[in-house]
Formats: structure tokens, C-alpha cells, sequence
């Protein structure tokens, strides 16, 4: 697959290298692409850097989201004419602290995180994943062969659902189907499985846990 990477960091960079890793084909881009020589020296040959603009103009099967929570509302309004039918997957989490009010009102809403990109990325299909594992974990966890660690997913539609535990799976980790957006409560900042880094069995006892009441 072709996978546009928005925002480099930590979760990007790192979920770069491996889908590149995979055997994917991986466009990393930020605001300043001349500064991710190192890493796409990491990541390989199957990985360039790119300009955002140049990551949507690239028609990429699924685009993963890991820049701050603020820039949601312009990158959906900005390249709303590329991501029209794709598979976009939210590794992004709403931090008042460093996102502002915005963040603030959606962690007040009646609706979650994952919903509300769903909503801003209406034309695509939005996929909740990779924004509760600790980084260092999803760095140094990903290939292994045995006590995975287990990526929670959720998806709208059984495609982007398929897709989703695909590329989970793909660079190692096993992956748990935590529902559609709306039960994605659970996966946000401070909430039941935010930031736990845990096998199959240790998460679906936290999920089943929670759903029980």
C-alpha cells in the first residue's frame, strides 16, 4: 500500500520506518520535509520525505494522522479534495494543554475525539489507531515474535476495518477491534486504555472490564 504519513514525530516517524520496514510504500511529511533526511535514512528505500501538500497530491491508499489535535481543522479543509474515498487512520489525541480551546470542547462533547475527525474528514473513512500506545513502545515493540504488545483499532466500515488490523498486524503487533467510532471513549487522554501498552489478553480484560458496567 501507499501510505501518506501527516506529521513525523514521535508515532509517525516511527510507524513509518516500520510500514517502509513491511514492504509498504511510506511518504513521510512535515511542515519542513528537508528535515527528515535522518529518517528516511532509517527507514529505507521504500520511504522519501515529502511536503504535506505533496503527501495528498500522491493519491495514497490510507494517510495516517500524527500531527497535534489543532491542525485537524485545516488539513480536512485544506486537501478535502484528495482524501475524498480514502482510508484515513487517527493516531491523534485531543491535549488542551497544547491544542487550546478546541481540544477542550471536543473532550466536553457528547461526541469523542475519533468522531469528531470523522465529522471534518466526512468524504473519507476514519479509522482510530496507534494514539494509545506509549512511543517508546511502539518503537522498540514492533517485529517481535512473541508477548506482543496489542494495538486497539476502531473503524466505520468493514473495508477500512479490514485494512486497519492489516497494517497493525503487518509491522508486528497484534491488533484488538475495539467497535465502530462511537465506542471510542475508552481510547482516549486519561481514559481506560489511554497510554497502556498491553497484550491481548491483559487488554480485552481492561475493555471487557469497562463494558461491563
Amino acid at each position: 500500500m501507499k501510505i501518506g504519513i501527516i506529521g513525523s514525530g514521535k508515532i509517525g516517524g516511527n510507524l513509518g520506518k516500520h510500514w517502509a520496514k513491511a514492504g509498504h510504500d511510506v511518504l513521510l511529511s512535515s511542515r519542513h520535509p528537508e528535515e527528515l533526511g535522518s529518517l528516511v535514512k532509517e527507514a529505507g528505500k521504500n520511504a522519501k520525505a515529502v511536503s504535506v501538500t505533496e503527501a495528498f497530491e500522491a493519491n495514497a491508499d490510507v494517510y495516517l494522522l500524527a500531527m497535534p489535535f489543532k491542525a485537524i481543522d485545516k488539513i480536512a479543509e485544506l486537501y478535502a479534495g484528495e482524501y475524498s474515498n480514502k482510508i484515513i487512520i487517527d493516531a491523534t489525541n485531543p491535549y488542551p494543554q497544547r491544542d487550546g480551546e478546541m481540544a477542550r470542547e471536543v473532550r466536553d462533547a457528547n461526541y469523542n475525539a475519533s468522531e469528531y475527525t470523522a465529522m471534518k474528514f466526512s468524504t473519507a473513512k476514519t479509522v482510530k489507531a496507534f494514539n494509545t500506545i506509549q512511543a517508546e513502545h511502539l518503537k522498540d515493540r514492533a517485529f517481535e515474535d512473541r508477548d506482543r504488545l496489542t494495538v486497539p483499532y476502531a473503524a466505520q466500515d468493514e473495508a477500512s476495518k479490514s485494512i486497519a488490523k492489516q497494517l497493525i498486524e503487518d509491522i508486528g503487533f497484534d491488533s484488538l477491534y475495539v467497535g465502530n467510532l462511537s465506542d471510542t471513549r475508552i481510547m482516549d487522554p486519561d481514559q481506560a486504555i489511554y497510554g497502556k501498552s498491553l497484550t491481548h489478553t491483559e487488554l480485552k480484560k481492561v475493555i471487557d472490564s469497562v463494558n461491563a458496567y
